[in-house]
C-alpha cells in the first residue's frame, strides 16, 4: 500500500510519520502531484498558518489535485482547517471539501462571554462518533488538541468536543476525513484511528 503525506511546508510532518511507522506503514512525503494521485492513502497535516498553507497549495496546483482526489484523505489539524470553506486566519479561503467555516477561539469568547485560553492545548474527550474513522473508540475519549480555530458544527459533523463552545472535533464527506486533534499524538485511541484509516 502506498501511504503518502502532502507536503506543504507546514510542520509535524516527522511525528505523523513516526505514528504511521508505529504502525506498521512506511510512508512518501511528497508535493509532486503524480506522486500523490497514485498514493492509495494521502494524509494532509499541518501546524502552520492557513493563509501562506493555501499560498503554497496553489503555486503547486494542489489545490486542484486535492479537490479532485478519490482515494481515502485524512486532514488534521490545519489540515483538516484548510479542507473547509473559509478560515478566519489571514481571512482565507480554503478548499471547500466540507461547507463549513474556521473561527478563531478569540471571536468565540466575544459570543459566549466566556474566557478562554488560546490556543485550546491538552486532552479533551471527543463524543458524537460517526464514520468507520472510529470504530472500537469510545465516546469521550481523550484525545490530544493545539488550535487557536476551530471549525463550526456542520451536516459533515462525525465528532464534536466542547472547548467554551462546541466545535468540529472531526469532519467526513465522501472520501475526505478529517480530525481537529492530533491522533498521531493521541496515545492509543489516536493509534486505532489512525490505523482504521488505513483499513479505509
Amino acid at each position: 500500500m502506498k501511504v503518502s503525506i502532502i507536503n506543504y511546508k507546514a510542520g509535524n510532518v516527522r511525528s505523523v510519520l513516526f505514528a504511521l511507522e508505529r504502525i506498521g506503514i512506511q510512508a512518501g512525503v511528497s508535493d509532486d502531484p503524480d506522486t500523490l494521485a497514485s498514493s492509495d492513502k494521502l494524509i494532509l497535516p499541518g501546524v502552520g498558518e492557513a493563509g501562506s498553507a493555501m499560498q503554497y497549495l496553489r503555486q503547486q496546483k494542489l489545490d486542484e489535485l486535492i479537490v479532485s482526489l478519490k482515494q481515502p484523505v485524512l486532514g488534521i489539524c490545519l489540515g483538516m482547517q484548510l479542507l473547509c470553506r473559509h478560515s478566519e486566519e489571514g481571512n482565507t479561503d480554503c478548499l471547500g471539501i466540507f461547507d463549513t467555516a474556521v473561527k478563531s477561539f478569540s471571536s468565540a469568547e466575544k459570543k459566549t462571554g466566556e474566557s478562554l485560553k488560546v490556543p485550546h492545548m491538552g486532552w479533551n474527550g471527543i463524543y458524537g462518533l460517526e464514520t468507520e474513522l472510529y470504530r472500537s473508540v469510545g465516546e469521550q475519549q481523550p484525545v490530544y488538541f493545539v488550535h487557536s480555530y476551530y471549525a463550526e458544527l456542520c451536516e459533515h459533523t462525525v465528532a464534536r468536543a466542547n472547548y467554551g463552545l462546541e466545535f468540529s472535533a472531526s469532519l467526513n464527506r465522501n472520501n475526505f476525513y478529517a480530525t481537529q486533534f492530533h491522533p498521531e499524538k493521541s496515545g492509543d485511541t489516536g493509534q486505532l484511528i489512525l490505523e482504521n484509516f488505513i483499513k479505509l
